[in-house]
């Protein structure tokens, strides 16, 4: 069996920014790394889900929202994956971008942090949600096509 190229990245390596992880014909795998795994502390579950939310919410009002497939954490709680479909690199690093801008900005009602829409709405927290995305703003703030690709060495 084929291995995807994210299963063959040294973790202790790994920095922070956003990586292609695979493609599958038009769909492509988006690796966002927030923490670097194994040297820093994870992210809370609350900013986790505080992003997530913001972050859906986001992108279902932009031009090309059926062209996105999933947005989601990673277990290790150090980044997200976000798949799209047929959208080009460029567009996705800038959407990206906007969404954590979005979301370091955001005021408000959490968006769909009620009983109704989701399964665990008391683990929500703005502030720390807030504070992650500036943070990785600074980090993916010139990011492009070029950075996609996992370092080298790391493979």
């Amino acid at each position: 069996m084929k291995t995807i190229p994210s299963l063959n990245v040294d973790r202790n390596a790994l920095k922070k920014g956003v990586y292609i992880s695979r493609i599958d014909e038009d769909i492509t795998t988006y690796d966002i790394r927030m923490r670097e795994p194994n040297r820093e502390p994870v992210m809370t579950n609350a900013a986790m889900h505080t992003i997530e939310h913001i972050f859906k919410a986001y992108i279902e009002k932009t031009e090309f929202a059926e062209n996105i497939i999933y947005f989601g954490p990673m277990a290790s709680r150090t980044g997200f994956y976000f798949l799209t479909r047929s959208l080009t690199d460029n567009y996705s690093i800038n959407l990206i971008r906007e969404a954590f801008q979005h979301i370091a900005e955001f005021w408000g009602m959490i968006p769909g942090a009620n009983m109704r829409d989701c399964g665990n709405c008391n683990d929500h927290n703005l502030a720390q949600a807030k504070e992650e995305a500036k943070a990785f703003l600074e980090i993916i703030k010139d990011w492009s096509k070029e950075d996609l690709k996992y370092p080298e060495g790391n493979n």
